[in-house]
């Protein structure tokens, strides 16, 4: 029976799947999955936020949705920002006002937590949506849908495993009806009426039963009673089937009477449906009848919702609507109405058609009145409004848009261009731009694409002629910018076309003419190259007939000269090579026929016998005779006489015709009669032979002339003859002279070495007679230069003592000022050179002995050190016990819980706050983890390795904390990962947590991280921690540094107003007129931003009010950005990490983009809430119960705006348009965050903040020491075992050596030593509970640090000793290096002295306390001898050098460098502790403040508390005695039926009645006994506290269990308990 119980829940739910499905597909119109993997495709959240956009769009705009395509999510599973999907159907469904009794939660959906609850508030929301009219009706499908058995029973053992009851479906309309706050039997009454009256089938009483006020329908309308009736009638009948096929198998007391019967929502639905569709028939017969005025009626009927009608676009609304009308019928084969969502998509591209043509005519006038104001920038922004409808326009071309647009208004009729004139006007000059635009930059293609474009509407453009194009319009255009003109028109442009197109033409002609003048010279016929010169396409200027054959003979020989030239016989002449040869050629024939006329001119002249005559024709320039001279005539003309007579005898002088033959062969013929010349031999062929030519001419000419010359020059050049001769005779004497020169100078060397000899004698004379003299006075010589020194030396000393003397102490000052100079010169040497010597390093050694005020210093940090993190412990109890302290009040009043609760957890809150600020709870060291005991010690030790461990590898924390849930992560970093870096209260700790957040953050980013605005979308689980972890206790001192001037000038400032939104500003306006004056005021009180901005008043206070917000905002922005310094390193830190890493993994993501991301981790996650709300993080001081007044925390809301848009250079537009002046302010601002962001992370790496390098942990002097709940170790230790695979992944991992060390997990009382008495009483847990809170201490140690007798053996250990031992030898023994030291045997004095130092260490040592002592390992070498250490120093170095380490070559040098390093890290340690332990002091101080105010709070609460009290003794005395409740009995069918209890396990439904609950009520008000009897027997008893009931409806718990069986619906409890014992 039960199998079969749970197979009909199975399929019940899957029916309900099913239903759910095809409901989400009517409104989404698009396919979901089935039904089986409906659940899974649901956790996302994108169905959802889907659902929620289809009835609340402006809560939920598509874009807003997450992986809205699921490529995200298909990819690699779900995102935490999946959940913002969800999120954001919960919002709709707030939004449209569902119950939140219906709503599940975030994780319900997230982690498949409860399923089936999301799937019940599905159906409610179609129920609730359905009576609003915003979405169909679901179906209900139970008994119509089959699946298969294997579905069913994957289905019952999924419902099996989680143990989740399935909701009451049928319910749902009832529970809908309860939450109204109306009389619920009133409704009830009126509903069953309706259904009565459906029944009976009169519409007219059905009608009157739907008016009925108590039913709460609306919009009922008399006309539609019929349709009414029917469709209720019929939605009655499908009700009754479908519960009729539902309780086929199911016991009939199951069944609820609205089963069978319609509930109010669906009635209401019904008729909203049914209103619907006969407003939809009104539409369509407006439609039908083409009446714009009454489809207008139509359209404003309240029950389509349409609400953006517009009277201006009725016209438009029957064109759309009508047109959507017929295109369905097309579809659809017949006429059917339109649709309630296809009318308001009809009305919203109508209205988008009328804006976008109004638009369009706005942006036209605009257009029109720019080009009248003849300015070129404001025409061409005017053309680019997206509105004017207009083809793309350039910049480049304003001026050109400008003028051609101009001419065309000035030459339009009504001087206005239209829309349709402008779009043709500007695609031809946005064609004529572009090609403007190729020809300035060079671009032939992109010339050509714009001359073949049909916009631009050239004609005649051929491919061919694209080059030619491109010249011609390169040099029209260089032609037209010189005259002035910057752009070619289009007029321009077709002209260059059509000339080049002519030009081309011609050339192709001339080509072909060139052809046949080839062909005609090959040829050789002058006739045919005559002919084809003086073709018109030749171009051939002044071709003669007479100069025929010249033609030819010139462009022949031409032609042969080419083909030798190119080495090619079919070598061919080019049209200018033929126009050069034709011009040659017509040169030749002048030029030879003046020759021809003036040879003739001179044999007349010669004939006639005149000399001067014949030398004036001689000089003819034409016949070019050289060499004639006018001295010479009449020798010229007797000889050129006698040469005629010569040739007269032997000639004929008969023909007419003479010959002249050219240089190049060609002979010319000219007529002595008619003087006609030709280039052809006469017909006749006789010649005159008695006619002198130019050559003999020229001959007797050239032979007169030269013996002329002759003669002229010998009589002109006496005087140079002579002068000739002179030079020749002093060319001889200088010669000689020079011969003499040469002799003498190369004997002048033997002269000189004659002088040098001669001197020498004379000077070595001289010596030797002075040498002899002072050989014979020598004793006398001594004595007097003896004297002379000593008298000087004398003088010289008393003078220079007698100056000392007088300046005593100035020369004590110059030596005590080299002194400190020499030691800073050495000082700086150690800290800067990179090898110093042994002697410096010896002066400063001293430096790493610790004194006596180190290890004061040392215990005091350690001190101050545990007790902050005790108060920060404690801090947070008190602030999480306070949190709890507020909701308690808080449901105080909301569900009147007791107050003698209240009473009592606020005594235990003022005790613990004592008892936590005297000292926190500890563990005795005789019991539990720290008992003396071989098995505790161990088990001691092992946690220590452990968490030592963790602590120094912080990979193993980065990895565990993305293998848990994010709720659990954050709650494990804040409870265990603080405690165990100890809050980062020392550089060590400080240190560490940063590595672990430098690999959290990194791991983050390179797993979860997909895109770049990830970061900023979602919510990174270690940046939140991180801005969490300093904000809190020193970040909040930054913050108060940062922010505490400007915010405490704001609240100071009691006339400073600043409001940003005009409507508040037009509200107050209003409200001072009507109190100033005493009456109300004219205007409308409630008016859209636009309507307020109207008023100049308005607009004066909104001015004034940006003006104070941005002389505010600046101050913010300057103490910001000037204060770079005091935000935390790690923070900053941190952001540099975070933009190094988005580089890395993005790199083609702009520098810009990334500011963006690191700002948004600095100001609007670490700064921003404390500019929102600088009460809550301690920027200002508020005393208890008071709170920010709300201008001033409007004030800062509106800068916190401000600077939140400026860092993410977002502008003020849309609804904030009227702030748009702001937009240049946010840009500037903008500048200055990317200046501040990279300024913040310019910070050293930790190593070099902190001087952590590998050798700190071994010789830092004391150990870590940590504080932790028995709960949280226990809680790690458990963690660690679930994901050591994951979080260390090879076998050989140390993690997996320690764990194994650990065994199995302990329990508490193991751990603490003590033990419950009795595990099964109800207190147990309270004990366990307290008992995991107690804290414990470890001084962590590593476990693989070796030990003293290994020491030797470890490269790093035996460095170490051997430096300390070395210390101790320098210190004792001078030398000057460190081979020379170890090698001398030391004195007695240097023994003894370095026994002082070992004996004056060792008394130090027993004076310091245990966690301060040296290591073991080193505190052992105290006891060797000076000897011995150097001994041991020898071996040891000896096994350095073997490992590579130092080197004797080198003296060793490497060990020197190490010391002076631990020298001047020892200095810098001293300083940062120093600054530790100021730190310490002031973080202790903000805690006791902190604790001050907790203190203040609990004494207003004490004060709030014993008011309650007071109140409620006066009411006791009004009331009297009160009465015992009442015990209540109830059987379990019964409280099944309320939906109370939900099942008992292993106990079927018909056992039900056998069971009987008793609920009793306690002396302690709140307090329940609730006894189980069965079939009369008492079985199990059960404590019920009212309060802890009301804290699991707080956190979200549905369902709770009693007696670890019976499952309870923890709401319907709450209804009853408040219903039968408090009245309420």
């Amino acid at each position: 029976m039960d199998e079969q119980r749970r197979q009909n829940v199975a399929y019940q739910y899957l029916c309900r799947l099913e239903e759910a499905k095809r409901w989400m597909e009517a409104c989404l119109s698009e396919e979901l999955p089935p039904p089986t993997e409906l659940e899974e495709s649901l956790r996302n959240g994108v169905i959802l936020a889907k659902l929620g956009h289809c009835f609340a769009p402006t809560v939920v705009p598509l874009k807003k949705i997450y992986d809205r395509e699921q490529t995200r999510y298909k990819a690699a599973g779900l995102h935490f920002r999946h959940t913002d999907n969800i999120n954001y159907w919960r919002d709709a469904m707030s939004h449209v006002g569902l119950p939140s009794i219906f709503h599940p939660e975030t994780t319900d959906i997230y982690d498949k937590k409860n399923m089936p609850r999301v799937v019940y508030c599905i159906h409610a929301l179609s129920l609730y949506l359905f009576k609003l009219g915003l979405a169909p009706q679901i179906q209900d499908l139970y008994g119509k849908v089959d699946f298969t058995e294997e579905e069913i029973n994957n289905m019952k053992r999924e419902l099996e495993k989680y143990g989740l009851q399935l909701p009451a479906f049928s319910k749902i309309g009832g529970i809908l009806a309860n939450e109204l706050t109306v009389d619920e039997a009133a409704v009830h009454a009126a509903v069953l009426a309706i259904n009565e009256a459906v029944d009976r089938g009169v519409a007219e009483q059905t009608m009157v039963a739907l008016r009925n006020p108590s039913a709460m329908l609306l919009d009922l309308r008399d006309v539609l009673a019929g349709a009414y009736q029917e469709v209720l009638h019929r939605a009655k009948l499908e009700k009754g089937s479908n519960a009729r096929n539902r309780y086929l198998q199911v016991i009939p007391e199951g069944e609820d009477i609205y089963d069978r019967c319609l509930t109010q929502a669906e009635i209401q639905g019904n008729i909203n449906k049914v209103n619907v569709h006969g407003a939809l028939e009104e539409v369509d017969d407006a439609l039908e009848r083409q009446d714009a005025l009454v489809l207008y009626h139509a359209l404003q009927d309240p029950v389509l919702a349409l609400r953006c009608l517009q009277r201006d676009n009725l016209d438009r609304y029957l064109e759309q609507l009508s047109m959507d009308r017929e295109q369905k019928a097309l579809e659809l084969g017949y006429v059917d109405l339109l649709e309630q969502e296809e009318v308001e998509a009809g009305i919203l591209a109508a209205n988008k058609k009328g804006e976008e043509e109004r638009a369009m005519l706005r942006a036209v006038s605009r257009i029109n009145t720019a080009i009248r104001r003849g300015m070129p920038a404001e025409t061409l922004e005017a053309l680019t409004d997206p509105a004017a409808q207009l083809p793309d326009v350039y910049p480049l071309a304003a001026p050109l848009y400008q003028c051609q647009l101009a001419l065309l208004q000035h030459q339009h009729p009504r001087g206005e261009l239209v829309q349709e004139e402008l779009f043709v006007a500007v695609e031809m000059l946005s064609a004529v731009a572009l090609v403007n635009r190729a020809l300035d930059a060079g671009d032939p293609d992109g010339l050509w694409s714009s001359l073949v474009s049909s916009a631009l509407g050239l004609s005649g453009v051929e491919d061919a002629n694209a080059q030619r194009y491109f010249e011609d319009l390169l040099q029209l255009k260089s032609q037209s910018r010189e005259a002035g003109a910057e752009f070619l028109s289009w007029n321009d442009i077709q002209d260059s076309v059509n000339t080049t197109n002519s030009s081309v033409q011609g050339e192709n002609d001339r080509v072909l003419a060139v052809r046949l003048i080839n062909e005609a010279l090959v040829q050789a016929d002058p006739e045919k190259t005559l002919a084809a010169l003086l073709l018109p396409a030749a171009a051939l200027p002044d071709v003669a007939l007479p100069t025929a054959r010249r033609y030819h003979d010139v462009l022949a020989r031409a032609r042969r000269l080419k083909a030798q030239a190119t080495e090619d016989d079919g070598a061919v002449l080019w049209w200018e090579e033929i126009q050069e040869g034709v011009c040659r050629a017509n040169q030749d024939t002048v030029a030879v026929r003046r020759m021809a006329l003036g040879t003739a001119a001179i044999n007349q002249a010669i004939k006639e016998g005149k000399a001067a005559q014949t030398l004036r024709v001689l000089r003819n320039p034409d016949v070019a005779l050289c060499g004639v001279v006018s001295a010479c005539a009449a020798a010229y003309q007797e000889q050129l006489a006698a040469l005629m007579a010569t040739k007269r005898q032997a000639g004929s002088a008969k023909p007419c015709w003479i010959r002249h033959r050219l240089t190049d062969g060609a002979e010319y013929y000219l007529s002595l009669q008619t003087f006609e010349g030709s280039w052809q031999r006469p017909r006749d062929g006789g010649l005159n032979t008695t006619h002198l030519s130019r050559e003999e001419i020229q001959s007797v000419v050239t032979r007169v002339t030269a013996a002329h010359d002759r003669e002229c020059l010998w009589t002109s050049n006496i005087a140079f003859v002579v002068r000739l001769q002179a030079r020749l005779r002093g060319f001889l004497v200088r010669r000689e002279f020079a011969a003499r020169r040469h002799i003498l100078r190369e004997q002048r060397p033997a002269a000189i070495r004659i002088q040098a000899c001669w001197r020498g004698y004379k000077q070595r004379r001289a010596y030797l007679e002075r040498l002899r003299y002072l050989q014979a006075n020598a004793d006398a010589a001594i004595k007097i230069q003896a004297g002379v020194r000593m008298w000087q030396a004398r003088r010289k000393y008393q003078e220079r003592l007698r100056y000392f003397r007088q300046n005593i102490k100035a020369v004590i000052k110059i030596q005590a000022f080299v002194r400190a100079n020499k030691a800073r010169g050495d000082y700086r040497m150690l800290v800067h050179a990179r090898s110093p010597r042994l002697s410096i390093v010896r002066r400063f050694i001293h430096l790493l002995e610790q004194s006596q005020h180190d290890f004061w210093e040392e215990s005091e940090v350690l001190r101050l050190q545990e007790e902050v993190v005790k108060r920060i412990r404690a801090s947070r109890q008190l602030e999480s016990d306070l949190d709890l302290m507020d909701i308690k009040i808080g449901l105080l009043v909301k569900n009147r819980i007791t107050l003698q609760e209240v009473v009592s957890h606020c005594k235990k809150l003022t005790k613990k706050n004592k008892e936590q600020l005297s000292e926190m709870m500890s563990i005795d060291k005789q019991k539990g983890l720290k008992s003396l005991s071989k098995e505790k010690r161990q088990k001691l030790e092992a946690y220590q390795h452990l968490f030592y461990l963790l602590q120094t590898q912080p990979v193993y924390l980065a990895r565990l904390i993305f293998q848990m849930p994010q709720n659990k992560s954050t709650k494990f970093m804040e409870s265990v990962i603080f405690t165990l870096y100890n809050y980062a209260s020392n550089p060590r700790e400080a240190y560490l947590l940063l590595q672990l957040f430098k690999a959290a953050l990194q791991e983050e980013i390179r797993s979860k991280v997909d895109h770049v605005r990830d970061i900023l979308t979602g919510n990174p689980t270690v940046i939140r921690l991180v801005v969490s972890f300093y904000r809190n206790a020193r970040g909040q001192n930054a913050l108060r540094q940062i922010l505490g001037g400007p915010v405490r000038e704001i609240l100071q400032d009691k006339s400073l107003s600043i409001r940003t939104n005009p409507v508040d500003i037009y509200k107050a306006w209003i409200n001072q007129t009507e109190s100033q004056s005493g009456q109300k005021s004219k205007l409308p009180y409630e008016v859209s931003p636009e309507q307020a901005l109207s008023h100049p008043e308005v607009q004066r206070r909104l001015d004034i009010s940006i003006r104070n917000l941005l002389a505010m905002t600046d101050k913010f922005v300057s103490a910001i950005t000037s204060s770079v310094d005091k935000i935390p390193y790690g923070m900053r830190y941190v952001a540099k990490i975070l933009r190094t890493s988005l580089a890395e993994k993005f790199p083609k993501a702009s520098a810009e983009e990334i500011d963006k991301i690191v700002g948004n981790l600095l100001y609007y996650r670490f700064m921003n809430p404390a500019v929102v709300a600088p009460d809550g993080f301690d920027i200002v001081d508020i005393s208890a119960g008071m709170s920010l007044h709300p201008d001033h925390r409007r004030s800062l809301g509106s800068i916190a705006k401000v600077l939140q848009h400026a860092a993410a250079r977002k502008t003020f537009d849309g609804e904030n348009a009227h702030l748009c002046g702001v937009n240049q302010y946010l840009e500037d601002t903008h500048n200055k965050f990317r200046r501040f962001i990279s300024a913040a992370c310019c910070v050293p790496e930790p190593e070099e903040r902190f001087n952590v390098d590998e050798y700190s942990e071994m010789v830092a002097v004391a150990k870590p020491v940590i504080y932790i709940t028995v709960g949280e170790l226990i809680n790690t230790h458990k963690l660690l075992l679930e994901h050591q695979d994951s979080i260390a992944p090879h076998h050989g991992d140390p993690l997996h050596e320690l764990l194994e060390d650990l065994d199995e997990l302990p329990t508490v009382q193991s751990l603490v030593g003590e033990s419950v008495a009795n595990p099964a009483d109800s207190s147990a847990e309270q004990v366990l509970s307290h008992l995991s809170k107690m804290e414990i201490s470890l001084t962590l140690t590593g476990k693989l640090v070796p030990a003293a007798s290994s020491e030797e053996s470890d490269a790093r250990s035996l460095l170490l000793s051997t430096k300390q031992m070395l210390v101790d030898v320098i210190q004792s023994q001078p030398g000057d290096s460190l081979p020379e030291i170890l090698w001398t045997a030391a004195s007695e004095h240097e023994e003894a002295s370095h026994d002082h130092l070992m004996h004056r260490r060792a008394l130090r040592d027993a004076q310091t306390p245990a966690k301060l002592r040296r290591n073991r390992s080193l505190a052992a070498n105290n006891q060797l001898s000076m000897e011995e250490k150097k001994r041991k120093i020898i071996r040891n170095l000896r096994r350095l050098e073997s490992l590579g380490l130092v080197d004797s070559a080198h003296q060793y040098q490497e060990l020197i460098d190490e010391l002076a390093k631990d020298i001047r890290n020892q200095r810098r340690y001293r300083q940062h502790r120093k600054g530790e332990l100021l730190k310490l002091r002031q973080t202790l101080q903000g805690l006791n403040a902190k604790t001050l105010f907790y203190e203040e709070q609990i004494d207003y609460y004490n004060q709030y508390i014993k008011t309650c009290l007071d109140n409620l003794a006066a009411s006791n005395k009004v009331s009297g005695k009160n009465k015992k409740l009442q015990s209540l009995h109830y059987t379990a069918a019964r409280l099944f039926e309320k939906g109370v209890l939900l099942e008992i396990e292993d106990l079927p439904l018909s056992q039900f009645r056998n069971v009987i609950f008793d609920i009793i009520p306690c002396e302690e008000s709140g307090r329940f006994q609730v006894k189980a009897k069965f079939m009369g027997i008492d079985m199990e008893r059960f404590q019920l506290h009212y309060q802890d009931l009301l804290q699991l409806q707080y956190e979200g718990v549905a369902v709770m269990k009693m007696f670890d069986k019976a499952k309870v619906n923890v709401n319907l409890l709450i209804f009853l308990l408040n219903k039968k014992f408090f009245k309420k």
